[in-house]
């Protein structure tokens, strides 16, 4: 059995999700990269081994049960653990940020949206969970966003508040409920449960008016991953500060 911590990013093929893979590999940690397209994830895995990290592309559309099940026992098989799960996956469908879509949104972008940004990570954790409960330390981190707190949305006088695409923001906010749940559910063991807000970020979702680069967007999600025994678990954060739900 590995000695380095084994971790899994879904989403890993660009964006933070790539970013967080590179970061924590970095840090000496064995990163599976998971993307739905097979060439696409080991073009850029073998472009990072190629840096000299130590990363392994995985086939892993979150959606796909065959694949969380090919995946679980991929990673028994290999390395009989997980350490690190960061639920890097997500999408925004039939909205933009910039619109507020409480009267217009179908219910089919609804289910599109959740079915990716809150029932795939919900599957995916329950399923590698068995593996996570072998881990010295285990850490999983669900990438939420500011725009899933109810506070924030509230005060009208938020800039933040401003972007109301209502199949996104809801479905970050029930992620961070799933997140707070899990982690009292898990509140006895060496696992902490964490959910992350990159910030506005200049990726394909976050566009070039972001503020933010794109490397310093996956660091909360890198710091929550690497979390020392008396790190927080419950927790809504961005670099460091903790948010209002």
């Amino acid at each position: 059995m590995s000695s380095k911590r084994i971790a899994l990013v879904t989403g890993a093929n660009r964006g933070i999700g790539l970013e967080t893979s590179r970061q924590l590999a970095a840090e000496g940690v064995t990163v599976l990269m998971g993307g739905r397209n097979e060439a696409d994830i080991n073009r850029i895995a073998s472009e990072l081994r190629g840096e000299g990290l130590d990363v392994l592309p995985v086939v892993l559309d979150v959606t796909n049960s065959d694949h969380i099940a090919a995946l679980k026992a991929k990673i028994e098989g290999d390395f009989g653990r997980l350490d690190i799960l960061v639920n890097n996956a997500g999408i925004i469908s039939g909205e933009t940020f910039w619109e507020n879509s409480a009267t217009t949104i179908t219910v089919e972008a609804l289910r599109k949206t959740y079915e990716v940004n809150l029932f795939a990570p919900i599957a995916l954790t329950q399923a590698l969970l068995p593996l996570i409960e072998k881990s010295d330390a285990g850490r999983i981190v669900n990438l939420s966003s500011i725009l899933g707190s109810l506070t924030i949305h509230r005060d009208w006088s938020n800039d933040f508040a401003n972007a109301k695409p209502v199949a996104y923001d809801s479905s970050k906010a029930a992620l961070n409920m799933y997140t707070v749940h899990l982690a009292a559910a898990l509140r006895n063991t060496n696992i902490k449960v964490n959910a992350a807000h990159p910030g506005w970020v200049k990726t394909d979702m976050g566009s070039d008016a972001a503020p933010m680069e794109i490397v310093d967007g996956a660091k909360t999600s890198v710091a929550l991953a690497l979390l020392a025994d008396d790190g927080p678990t419950g927790a809504y954060v961005h670099l460091g500060d903790t948010l209002p739900w």
